[in-house]
């Protein structure tokens, strides 16, 4: 028999196996009830069968580009992770939340609100590689987290922005899971959350632009420029920012982002902020319509009339090709040109909302550079 014919029956028995993988793991996530699937189709956010961005967004797909992150990302470049361990701060859970608005930031986009009198888990990743395996997509910059998800106590609530590997962990929900009494999801993420065991009544699905209230919280799913998917497809599920309106504060959480023009859209609807958690990180020219560059991250503060800025998306993972402190040093230099106040809060570091907000402004990140 030929040696071709080896071959090729290797690789399509390879692709099989990657198949049947995919289609059975439950990291991948589930698909759409028929409820979740009559509110998708309701959607006016989609075309031809996909949920699409404001604006023609796009990230370059031809061979040449592809080629050239390929070489890049092999190659390497000076300082992509920090050279020595991250001086990550323990968290400790109170048995009951504080009776004023604080943040408390886990790395990347995983942030804990505490919000009138509610703790509240912004895409809590706290897992250790940014992909459906831990043997592949990078490892987190520190073994050592805040606070572990088995030494939570409960949550009121978890919110999730959209359904990549960097933002809902597989792994982190497992063990959150029973912790948690509500979980709020842009369109279609509902299905990941029900293969992995949380009853439909515990969820709650949102297009852009639709509120809920949550026992007197506002909450707002509001438009960003991104994409979605865990698998073979992308979009068929939704990717959203997030207003909260509290009694005791506002608050804008980015999600991941593109620069686009819905940030003055939500901040003339929703704005002013006390408080901006904003995507800084994971950003290339080549990938600029849906990850923003620090100076954009910094107008779209602006755009949607905060107070004080947080930059976050970055300090755990390298998804991108820039220097690990790249962002926040960007972002703090364009920050001070605007006049814009600007928080940096180490890992695990617990920050007031609000009022006579401490500016926190250590470049802490420069030990470990």
């Amino acid at each position: 028999m030929p040696a071709w014919i080896y071959v090729v029956s290797g690789l399509l028995i390879l692709t099989m196996m990657v198949y049947l993988y995919i289609l059975l793991h439950p990291v991948f996530g589930g698909r759409p009830s028929q409820s979740s699937r009559e509110h998708i189709h309701r959607s006016k956010n989609r075309a031809a069968g996909r949920f699409v961005n404001q604006l023609e967004t796009s990230v370059s797909s031809s061979l040449s580009a592809n080629l050239s992150i390929l070489y890049d990302m092999i190659a390497g470049g000076p300082g992509r992770r920090p050279r020595h361990p991250l001086n990550v701060v323990s968290y400790s859970p109170a048995a009951q939340p504080a009776s004023e608005p604080r943040v408390t930031w886990f790395g990347h986009s995983a942030l804990l609100l505490e919000l009138d009198g509610k703790r509240i888990f912004l895409d809590p990743m706290l897992g250790r590689s940014p992909s459906p395996t831990s043997i592949a997509g990078g490892k987190r910059y520190s073994n050592k987290l805040p606070c572990e998800a088995e030494d939570f106590p409960e949550l009121d609530a978890v919110i999730l922005s959209h359904d990549h590997y960097d933002h809902l962990d597989y792994a982190t929900i497992l063990k959150l899971r029973n912790k948690v009494r509500r979980f709020f999801v842009p369109l279609g993420v509902s299905a990941h959350l029900e293969r992995w065991g949380i009853s439909p009544e515990r969820i709650e699905e949102l297009d852009w632009w639709e509120e809920t209230d949550f026992e007197g919280i506002r909450l707002a799913c509001t438009p960003a420029r991104h994409f979605s998917g865990r698998s073979l497809t992308r979009n068929t599920t939704l990717w959203c920012s997030w207003v909260l309106h509290g009694q005791q504060a506002r608050i804008f959480y980015s999600g991941d982002s593109g620069y686009g023009p819905h940030f003055a859209e939500i901040g003339t609807e929703y704005g002013p902020f006390d408080l901006t958690l904003m995507e800084c990180g994971q950003y290339d020219q080549r990938w600029a319509s849906i990850h923003m560059m620090p100076e954009e991250t910094v107008q779209a503060h602006l755009d949607v009339r905060g107070a004080v800025m947080m930059p976050i998306h970055w300090a755990a993972f390298t998804l991108a090709l820039h220097p690990w402190t790249e962002p926040v040093e960007r972002a703090r230099s364009e920050a001070a040109r605007r006049e814009v106040k600007i928080i940096t809060p180490r890992i695990g570091e617990t920050v007031r909302v609000g009022g006579q907000q401490e500016h926190i402004g250590t470049a802490w990140w420069r030990e470990a550079e």
